[in-house]
């Protein structure tokens, strides 16, 4: 089952049991709410956590962009001593 149809499994749910009348029912609505709130909470921080990833991602690809550069440089840097000393 993907996610749309959960949602609208978790709506209708709520729909059906927001109309009765009978505390079990009630009881079970308050619970079909709570697990959509959960389930968009959970979906949210999932977001999050995979935007946080990407991020840093870039960043370690930007920091052994610039370890590599830097390395370069270092070759080049001395090189360029070692013909000054000799």
């Amino acid at each position: 089952m993907d996610e749309t149809n959960l949602e609208d499994k978790l709506n209708e749910l709520v729909k059906e049991f927001g109309e009765a009348v009978d505390p079990q029912h009630r009881k079970l609505a308050s619970l079909a709410r709570e697990a959509q709130v959960n389930r968009q909470k959970l979906e949210k921080s999932i977001n999050t956590l995979q935007e946080s990833l990407d991020y840093l991602r870039v960043c370690i690809k930007y920091q052994l962009f610039d370890l590599e550069a830097t390395r370069r440089e270092n070759a080049y840097l001395r090189k360029l001593l070692e013909s000054d000393n000799g």
